[in-house]
């Protein structure tokens, strides 16, 4: 019995003015807006495909995933439904919607995709009440580049019409392939569910000693993990991967269900909000511990009693033990690259492996540039990203299993590794504060005026005296960034005051919302003394720390008496 061709539609709408990708093709709203506003997810969509050009578009193969948060499925429905009327040829699902960040990157550099659409919000909440998000990742598997990011917001404010198969509909939950007979297309519309974990795990396989880390978990001297998924995306990984794989115990996962609210709580890795994992790591059973965000791609690190692994110190350590990592005994090791404001640990692990070191502004874009031409093996950001060549996104398993690589060659515990770290590289004392919710131009009007008063020549060599602590302004900057491989330059990516000891101040606009502001402060200082590296960081920090209020006035202009979150 011959099917009758599905119908593709043609709807009027109009555009808003408000859909500017904040970095990486990406698009993150509160889900009451998607759900709400009559057509803003298909005129994203739309405006998202039609910035591929019609010649590449037509016939080609995306990838599609979520973290499964509120809305995934209605969302994943329209993607399908408008790829299908816009001419892809073939789309790539993970099964039921769910595939973490590094899974699609990795799909699509394994099927030489098109490019990928994934469904979610990082690390913000879920829920009717929570955010919702859509991302856009090119060709090589990583966020969009700016000049996409552009044509995007360009085409969405003259968007009129979008195109939709409304009668489509695939089963999300039945792996294998599905076709679709489309009215005026010659050849039918495939989708492909595949199974969410396997392709990503063969690519982990050839990275790490997959016998190594299974004799950690199992062997007569193993150590007990406990892994928080954040009831987000990775549940099916953590347990495929670590338990079903390498042997890890299932009580060693929690919160491995997928829930559209990630169980009420904020799926970020951090001190605030993982403190399940926390209060269990304090306990002493446990001899490591990690927590992922929404997606995947962010990660924590906890060792025995709940001792911590700031993002930037798991960044040098991961770095100085490369050689644990059979990838990189065979790949060797070209570069390393660090946003701006993640702490400068990196740089002392280069200078002394005689690697060169890219100081980009944030956002995990910059760094797949300098990967496709070979400049660079590892990348990671002060937010708990980290990552190297093997893909060209952030990847929160991927670190978590160099960590358990480095444990089982060095059979240390984590604090040992970190202290012997600091010992031969010196510590750095490092903290963010972070003002979350602020009224966006009273936070625009923070920073300009902060720029201001530090680019002045009078602001230069000032000093600050804070109880016995004198610090000398060495240089001031706005940072920008002249990207090595094809000069492209970006400015204005936060304000740095270096001092003279080269101690860091650094104040930094976060683009991850667009109803309220973040403002962050960054502080960094050096010791090289091991006698001192037992203080607390806060306890450090607080003279620069009360530089920086001094100098922003940001109590005193917003009203707070303190920080929202301090990682």
């Amino acid at each position: 019995m011959e099917r009758t061709p599905i119908p593709v539609l043609t709807v009027q709408t109009a555009p808003y003015e408000d859909q500017r990708p904040t970095g990486g093709g990406g698009l993150r709203r509160p889900t009451a807006l998607f759900e709400g506003q009559r057509n803003y997810l298909p005129n994203f969509v739309q405006s998202l495909l039609s910035s591929v050009d019609l010649r590449d578009r037509q016939g080609c193969t995306m990838v599609v995933g979520s973290d499964g948060r509120y809305f995934s499925k209605t969302a994943i429905e329209i993607v399908v439904q408008m790829a299908a009327a816009n001419g892809i040829g073939r789309l790539v699902i993970g099964q039921n919607g769910i595939l973490s960040t590094p899974a699609v990157s990795c799909i699509i550099r394994k099927i030489k995709a098109a490019g990928g659409i994934i469904l979610t919000a990082s690390h913000s909440p879920g829920g009717p009440g929570g955010e919702f998000g859509v991302k856009f990742e090119v060709a090589n598997g990583g966020p969009a580049p700016d000049m996409v990011s552009e044509k995007i917001y360009q085409i969405s404010k003259t968007l009129e019409e979008y195109a939709i198969c409304p009668d489509l509909r695939v089963d999300l939950s039945r792996l294998g392939r599905q076709e679709f007979d489309l009215e005026n297309k010659f050849k039918p519309f495939r989708v492909e569910i595949v199974d969410s974990v396997e392709i990503y795990l063969n690519l982990l396989r050839s990275i790490f000693d997959f016998n190594a880390i299974r004799n950690l978990l199992t062997g007569p001297n193993q150590i007990k993990i406990r892994i928080d998924a954040m009831n987000g995306v990775m549940g099916p990984y953590v347990r495929r991967i670590l338990c079903d794989e390498l042997g890890a115990p299932a009580n060693s996962a929690i919160n491995c269900i997928p829930l559209e609210d990630f169980g009420g709580q904020p799926p970020d890795p951090n001190l605030t909000y993982a403190t399940a994992l926390l209060e269990a790591m304090k306990g002493g059973e446990y001899g490591f511990g990690a927590a992922f965000d929404a997606d995947g791609d962010r990660y924590m690190i906890l060792g025995q009693n709940g001792f911590f692994v700031n993002a930037s110190d798991s960044l040098a350590i991961i770095a100085a033990n490369l050689s644990c990592i059979p990838y990189f005994c065979q790949m060797g090791v070209r570069g390393f690259g660090r946003s701006m404001p993640t702490s400068t640990a990196l740089d002392k692990v280069a200078k002394v492996m005689k690697v060169p070191v890219y100081e980009t502004p944030a956002g995990w874009r910059y760094f797949s540039n300098l990967m496709d031409s070979g400049r660079c093996s590892l990348c990671g950001e002060e937010s708990f990203g980290t990552g190297s060549d093997h893909l060209r996104e952030k990847d929160g398993l991927w670190a978590v299993l160099v960590w358990l690589s480095i444990l089982a060659a060095r059979k240390q515990s984590v604090e040992e590794i970190v202290r012997d770290h600091w010992a031969k590289f010196g510590r750095h004392y490092y903290c963010r504060f972070d003002y979350e919710a602020l009224e966006p131009r009273t936070a625009y009007f923070i920073m300009r005026d902060l720029e201001t008063l530090i680019t002045d020549k009078s602001f230069s060599h000032q000093q600050f005296a804070v109880g016995n602590n004198i610090y000398s302004v060495e240089r001031t900057d706005s940072f920008e960034y002249i990207d090595p491989v094809d000069g492209t330059v970006t400015k204005r990516q936060g304000l740095r005051i270096i001092f003279s000891d080269a101690s860091r101040l650094i104040f930094r606009m976060s683009a991850s919302s667009h109803v309220r502001a973040t403002l962050r402060i960054y502080a960094e200082s050096y010791e090289k003394d091991p006698s001192q590296h037992n203080k607390e960081p806060q306890a450090v920090l607080s003279p620069l720390i009360a530089i920086a209020l001094k100098i922003s006035q940001i109590h005193e202009r917003t009203g707070r008496k303190g920080p929202t979150v301090i990682t």
